[in-house]
């Protein structure tokens, strides 16, 4: 008798717990208050997560708010980015309508309660007051304004995280679960906004696809970080968000690092170990990807060389002439 009192209770709580979860749901009221975009200076952001969540709301799903709120506002980030980064196996998922329906009605059936939560943590956010104290402060440091449009979203697959194609093609998105949302929109924003600077005058560079071009992008967005910042955040926070004890793995490691990486400085294929050391595995110890650090000092020493604001040079320099005038190589042989 005692033990079925016992399961009575177990069963009680249970069916009172499942009720009360399911009572959580989107707060579609705060939700729909959101703007559908925003227009900070030349950057617009469209919060494309919020009609992503409103087309399901009364269990009445709105394929029409999918197409026209969803799909058309941003639709190169969908047929031009994700289309392609994700191959042509799931590139009918993103480049028509068709696809963006079909994905989009069944999104929220997995993960309902993280999608719930991430929701809650981006509309307590001011989008539009964010942006214009990022901006503001880095207008004050860069004589170069960045044109951009950036959407806010869920997405099938996730792949780009906080970043995208190129400036008119970027992403955060809100379902990756490597994404801290209120870090990465405190922390890394300045680093993007520095990315899609930098963008206008690496395009003028010949070997702009080359992985030290990209080495000397992530390093220098890095470095902006700490800079906008006034270098009151530890050097390793600036880059990936490091640990003390991950920096001083590459510092100790830094003159075989620099030895072995620097054959793949002209390759373009994107697929050496220098940016894809998670798939090659030359440094299978490593904490965090060995480019950004890497280009982080390569600047850091090239501002030691210059004095503290030489890092606004690197905008109007080239990759080859960032290395070259930096002296890093010589500061190599030192060690």
């Amino acid at each position: 008798m005692k033990g079925f009192i016992q399961l009575l209770v177990i069963l009680v709580f249970c069916s009172f717990s499942n009720t009360k979860a399911q009572d959580i749901d989107f707060d579609y009221n705060n939700i729909s208050k959101i703007s559908d975009s925003i227009k900070v200076q030349n950057i617009i952001i469209h919060n494309l997560f919020k009609s992503q969540i409103i087309a399901h709301k009364d269990n009445i799903f709105d394929s029409k708010m999918i197409v026209n709120n969803v799909y058309l506002p941003h639709k190169k980030i969908w047929d031009s980015c994700y289309a392609q980064i994700f191959g042509d196996e799931n590139a009918n998922r993103f480049n028509n309508e068709e696809g963006m329906i079909r994905w989009n009605q069944t999104i929220l059936d997995k993960n309902r309660s993280e999608y719930i939560e991430r929701a809650n943590i981006i509309s307590k956010i001011n989008i539009n007051k964010l942006f214009k104290k990022n901006l503001k402060r880095f207008n004050h440091l860069v004589p170069y304004q960045p044109n951009a449009k950036i959407s806010i979203l869920f997405t099938p697959i996730t792949g780009i995280g906080f970043g995208g194609c190129d400036a008119q093609q970027f992403a955060l998105e809100l379902n990756n679960k490597s994404i801290d949302i209120i870090y990465t929109l405190e922390k890394g924003l300045p680093h993007e906004l520095n990315h899609l600077v930098y963008e206008k005058f690496r395009n003028n560079d010949i070997d702009r696809n080359s992985a030290l071009s990209q080495t000397i992008d992530e390093g220098f967005a890095c470095y902006f970080t700490y800079v906008f910042f006034d270098k009151k955040i530890p050097e390793y926070e600036a880059v990936e968000n490091m640990s003390k004890e991950n920096w001083d793995w590459y510092v100790k490691n830094e003159k075989e690092i620099f030895i072995k990486t620097k054959s793949y400085f002209s390759d373009s294929s994107g697929n050496n170990p220098l940016l894809r050391n998670d798939k090659h595995k030359l440094f299978p110890d490593a904490p965090k990807s060995i480019n950004y650090w890497l280009g982080f000092r390569i600047i850091s020493q090239y501002v030691k060389k210059y004095g503290s604001d030489s890092w606004k040079d690197i905008y109007k320099l080239t990759a080859k002439e960032v290395l070259e005038k930096s002296d890093y190589e010589k500061y190599i042989e030192k060690l």
